[in-house]
């Protein structure tokens, strides 16, 4: 009746694994206990949960990736410090501990991190920036945001009842398979990620959509600011592939619970899995990059007084990598034996994917060069980006070369070179725009003395984490290692768990911030919507800006359109006051939520029967929404003139 799951399932194999689970249980207990304390669950219900409000599922998207970065952040600290004292000794992890950490960062900093934080600022920042009040479809995106949730949970549940995968982040077969995992490891990994990329790839249908049908009057694609041009290139690729990996992990999950044998070994092709993974896998870090570059844009031309240098050139250049992305998937396994001819075409296109960035770089620079520059905590994080990233963009440029490729391929110089890109690349990206649109979305701005300090230490903590690996690279140390007998690697691996180490006080000093920032937000309270003298439209409207965003949509003369307004440049124009229609709160969300957790779980552990249930569970939620008439309120337009803040009507008086 309930398939594989059995008491041994509890995590009692190992003391660090119960440690674990008893602390993710105590935190869930303890933010119950703090709810029911303060008598916040209606407020959580009414408010957030049930909310189509794109702005409050883009601060729960980010919700979610703070916390999983916080489990993300603990695995990578122990596997530094398990490397750091490993030497001729099994350390303090055993093997297949070490294998499932392993596995769990790379997929959690990935799917649950990366991917709700970019989601997140794009579904907070686009309407607004768009002059509009809503994503096409909201109950989609709150229908997405469940099931990144639903994963997330699942990722979680792993560390309290069964294990999770030792084939790491990237699923491997034949490792994957049956019988090489026979655990519920590997389908822990499938699921969740399976889930969380659904709800991905449905939010890349819901931000083009918006972006190219839901523009405010006026605003040509060219005219729109650079963060949504990164969202729009950023979800095109989304939707192109996310499905390769829902495939690539449903045939492997048949594999493992119907012998379907895809990639088996015997009948199957474990090569096939390989290359429908990197399909997804290497424009998905343009996915996450694209959407940091987009920060980045708006911080430097916001605290450098100008505005952002070559615009033109920086749209071409994220469709160029956009482009570009779908064709070096093949460099990750320039080893497995295909042609020199073929691996010199995709070491060719890997190289020719830096141009564009390349001229991205420039532009910024261009943008800062003679600015009224402000160093604001997220201009920080810009700068410390561009001095970072380029050095990970060269070493790409090195492993494009499939004879170094050879040499450095799965070694720690790999590990260096895939961190050097996606945490200046996109993680310093995301911090960015926290720091820049928080008082947006809360009405206070971030206390800086902790920002700052907090861009100190991360960036001090990655030079020193990873800079060592790219030697221990050249030094032969493989990937994934637990244990080793070279002394002359000790030393490094000291160093990279130190600077894991100053990363701690990084993370602890933007918690600190948070707190700091919640007991001074009188004194740190925007009641101008506009602390930065932005240049963009989310800096038109009150701060947190009204469920319906402007009362009446702006009219968009040019580029930076507030900045013009604001300069009298432009007139303030909108379209008349009308009644609008919003959509009405609808706990279905909830629904799906609890129903995909419940189908994920029940694939996991082939308990068959609850599979059926929750999966007729979700086919009567999208009937019971699709036969909803009323799915919208309306708001008068009179009630949107009495509460209207935002700047722009000025325009109208």
């Amino acid at each position: 009746m309930f398939g594989r799951l059995g008491v041994d399932a509890l995590p009692f194999y190992s003391g660090i694994a119960a440690g674990g689970a008893l602390v993710t249980v105590l935190g869930a207990l303890a933010i119950a206990a703090l709810l029911t304390r303060y008598r916040k669950w209606g407020v959580l219900w009414r408010d957030w949960l049930t909310s189509c409000d794109h702005k409050k599922i883009g601060i729960m998207y980010i919700v979610i990736a703070l916390v999983m970065l916080l489990r993300g952040f603990i695995d990578a600290a122990m596997m530094r410090a398990q490397q750091a004292m490993a030497l001729d000794s099994g350390g303090y992890l055993p093997a297949e501990h070490f294998a499932q950490i392993f596995s769990s960062h790379g997929t959690i900093m990935i799917f649950f991190v990366a991917m709700p934080f970019l989601t997140g600022l794009i579904n907070f920042v686009v309407p607004l920036q768009l002059g509009k009040r809503d994503m096409t479809y909201p109950f989609l995106n709150l229908a997405s945001l469940a099931l990144t949730a639903a994963g997330a949970g699942l990722m979680l549940l792993s560390l309290a009842l069964g294990r999770f995968s030792t084939a790491g982040w990237t699923g491997y077969p034949p490792y994957s398979e049956l019988g090489f995992s026979p655990g519920v490891g590997v389908d822990y990994w499938i699921w969740a990620t399976m889930l969380a990329g659904v709800g991905s790839t449905l939010s890349g249908v819901n931000f083009i959509a918006t972006i190219l049908f839901e523009r405010a009057p006026g605003m040509t694609l060219m005219r729109m600011p650079m963060f949504s041009w990164t969202a729009l290139c950023a979800s095109i690729l989304m939707v192109f592939a996310f499905p390769g990996l829902t495939v690539a992990t449903l045939m492997l999950a048949l594999d493992r619970a119907f012998d379907f044998q895809f990639f088996s070994n015997g009948l199957g092709n474990p090569m096939l899995y390989i290359n429908l993974f990197w399909i997804w896998g290497h424009p998905e870090v343009y996915i996450l990059i694209l959407p940091a570059f987009g920060v980045f844009s708006e911080v430097v031309a916001t605290f450098s007084r100008k505005t952002l240098f070559g615009y033109p050139s920086m749209v071409y250049a994220t469709a160029a990598i956009a482009l570009l992305s779908f064709g070096v998937w093949l460099h990750h396994f320039f080893t497995m034996g295909a042609s020199a001819n073929v691996n010199a075409a995709f070491g060719i296109a890997t190289m020719v994917i830096a141009i564009p960035t390349g001229v991205k770089v420039y532009d910024w620079l261009f943008t800062m060069h003679r600015g009224r520059i402000e160093f604001h905590s997220s201009m920080l994080w810009a700068m410390a980006f561009m001095v970072t990233f380029v050095i990970g963009g060269m070493t790409g440029v090195m492993l494009a070369i499939p004879p170094i490729d050879y040499l450095v391929h799965n070694t720690a110089f790999l590990v260096a070179h895939f961190h050097n890109m996606l945490i200046p690349g996109a993680l310093f990206g995301y911090f960015a725009g926290y720091a820049y649109w928080f008082p947006k979305a809360f009405g206070f701005t971030l206390d800086e003395r902790w920002g700052k300090r907090a861009v100190g230490f991360w960036v001090a903590g990655f030079w020193l984490a990873f800079m060592p690996l790219y030697a221990l690279g050249f030094l032969g140390m493989p990937r994934r290692m637990e244990q080793y007998s070279d002394p002359a690697w000790q030393p490094l691996l000291i160093v990279a768990a130190v600077g894991a180490g100053l990363i701690a006080c990084g993370i602890a000093s933007q918690i600190v911030q948070l707190v700091v920032s919640i007991r001074r937000r009188a004194a740190l309270r925007d009641t101008t919507g506009d602390p930065w003298d932005g240049r963009t439209l989310e800096w038109a409207t009150a701060s947190p800006p009204p469920p319906w965003n402007f009362a009446a949509t702006p009219v968009v003369h040019g580029l930076d359109a507030y900045a013009a307004i604001k300069a009298g440049r432009a007139p303030a124009d909108t379209l008349p006051l009308t009644d609008i229609e919003l959509p009405r709160n609808t706990p279905l969300g909830v629904a799906v939520l609890g129903l995909s957790f419940l189908f994920g779980f029940a694939m996991i552990w082939w308990i068959w029967w609850l599979a059926v249930l929750a999966g007729l569970g979700l086919l009567g939620v999208i009937l019971l929404r699709a036969f909803d008439d009323h799915p919208e309120k309306t708001v008068s337009a009179a009630e949107l003139a009495r509460d209207d803040d935002t700047t722009l009507a000025e325009g109208r008086a």
